[in-house]
């Protein structure tokens, strides 16, 4: 990038005079959080808990969340020269192949949201139109392959002109939901709301503990996209923006989010919503005025999914810029085209999504099971973000002259990684060896750009860790042939 337009100012604050504004930042991460899973979430946290249980998820996830979001601000200031989000934060914080690691993963769980959108998208399409069925058909896989190359093509020309699209879509996806929130309002019954608070109908969802573990992975897909400043702070045209606009971002999310879920909770019971058909806000809604509301949902999902599909794409397309940009990937993915867009990275990641939706229709993959193993891929990433915040505020480096500041934002960073952990946990050993397995063969891509800069592949340190991946991938791969683990 030209010196001309990219820089930082005496504060050490970047500066870009075409860069994104507060407005298309705050777009960006609620672009990135709002996209299909809010439409599916009644269905998604009643099928593993009940109303007792997703209360109490809420509050961890709001107060884990809020952490994170905090900790990206707090790096987005503190560490202004820090581009890229949380590839930046790993590679600063843990070394070379952390921060390659955290990039990769986080390119994997963006592309592989994408390709889940696209299915939730035309399934929902099939509700009118029976040619589409899940979403998994030839002519539905016909047709999101259109309108991929469609948003592929869009971002082209240009990362400011895609943003502003973006803005766009998300004020049209906010409001349906405003409308199903309001609706639901008007209808809520608290009779239903406390039937079975703690769903002891229903034994097969577990304890207490249990049910809230169980939601953890659909509380965080939709929280996924609260980084998203954070990825496009090199193009921010204040850094003071990427900060501000990451907590706006979480605090308008969350609202929405858990009033969409509770206010369900008071129109239909736990097993009621558990045994709707996706995206499970038409069956609320039609269940509160009829036909309208599937066509009311159905309308603010493909607006949404449009809009989630343009963020993350450009997303995608970012890390690997970032990452290439200082060695960690192959050169060939530091190529702009004449916009400034990362355009060799915009097609592989676009690549990559065709071949999965191909592959979708020969295995006739359904939505949940691309999200899970998408949120699998994130939480490495967002552990380490939270592990380099600790860092810097226990050895008190940018603090020098505030211990104040020092003390509250250990105790944030300390929540944070908390609550990374307790995430890992909740996901299970399933979905880590899953993960292992779309983790360990990304080191062809790393050795190649080592070998570029000329510069050794692995430390000590990282050889062992890369070690430990390749066991937990060998021992997937034979748990999948076994059948014993299962996609």
């Amino acid at each position: 990038m030209s010196d001309a337009t990219h820089g930082f100012d005496a504060a050490g604050e970047s500066r870009d005079s075409d860069g994104l504004n507060l407005g298309a930042l705050v777009a960006l991460v609620v672009g990135s959080m709002i996209g299909g899973g809010i439409f599916s979430l009644p269905q998604n946290m009643a099928a593993s808990a009940g109303v007792g249980a997703v209360l109490i998820g809420w509050v961890i996830t709001a107060f884990g969340m809020l952490a994170l979001a905090l900790v990206f601000q707090t790096l987005a200031t503190r560490k202004p020269h820090l581009d890229g989000g949380v590839y930046a934060y790993a590679k600063a914080g843990f070394g070379n192949y952390m921060g390659f690691s955290s990039a990769w993963g986080y390119w994997i769980c963006a592309w592989l949201g994408n390709v889940g959108y696209y299915v939730l998208l035309f399934s929902t399409l099939g509700y009118f139109f029976p040619i589409f069925g899940e979403g998994n058909t030839v002519t539905a896989i016909v047709c999101a392959s259109v309108l991929l190359w469609s948003v592929h093509f869009l971002v082209l020309r240009g990362i400011k002109e895609a943003s502003f699209v973006n803005q766009i879509t998300t004020i049209g996806k906010l409001v349906p939901l405003f409308l199903f929130i309001l609706l639901c309002l008007v209808a809520f019954r608290m009779d239903v709301f406390s039937a079975d608070i703690w769903a002891r109908a229903n034994p097969a969802l577990g304890s207490v503990h249990d049910q809230v573990r169980n939601m953890m992975l659909v509380t965080v897909w939709v929280f996924v996209g609260i980084e998203g400043a954070t990825v496009f702070s090199a193009r921010a045209a204040d850094r003071k923006s990427v900060g501000k606009a990451t907590v706006i971002g979480f605090f308008v999310v969350l609202l929405v989010l858990v009033l969409v879920n509770v206010l369900a909770l008071g129109i239909m019971t736990q097993e009621q919503l558990a045994g709707l058909k996706n995206p499970s806000m038409a069956g609320v809604l039609q269940h509160v005025i009829g036909h309208w509301g599937v066509v009311l949902v159905s309308v603010g999902l493909a607006i949404s999914l449009s809009g989630a599909l343009l963020s993350w794409v450009m997303l995608c397309a970012e890390i690997l810029y970032s990452a290439a940009r200082d060695s960690m990937m192959p050169a060939f993915l530091r190529k702009e085209n004449a916009k400034k867009v990362p355009a060799n990275a915009l097609w592989l990641t676009n690549g990559m999504v065709q071949i999965f939706l191909l592959i979708t229709l020969a295995s006739k993959g359904t939505y949940l099971s691309l999200i899970y193993l998408a949120t699998s891929m994130i939480l490495v990433p967002y552990f380490w973000s939270a592990a380099y915040a600790l860092l810097l505020a226990i050895r008190g480096e940018t603090y020098e002259l505030s211990e104040k500041d020092r003390r509250r934002d250990l105790m944030i960073a300390a929540v944070a990684v908390l609550y990374a952990i307790w995430l890992l946990y909740a996901s299970g050993a399933k979905y880590l060896l899953l993960a292992s397995l779309l983790y360990a063969p990304s080191v062809i891509l790393f050795a190649k750009a080592r070998r570029e800069a000329g510069q050794p592949v692995f430390t000590h340190i990282e050889r062992a860790v890369f070690a430990g991946v390749l066991i937990a991938a060998v021992s997937a791969g034979f748990g999948l042939y076994r059948g014993v683990l299962t996609l």
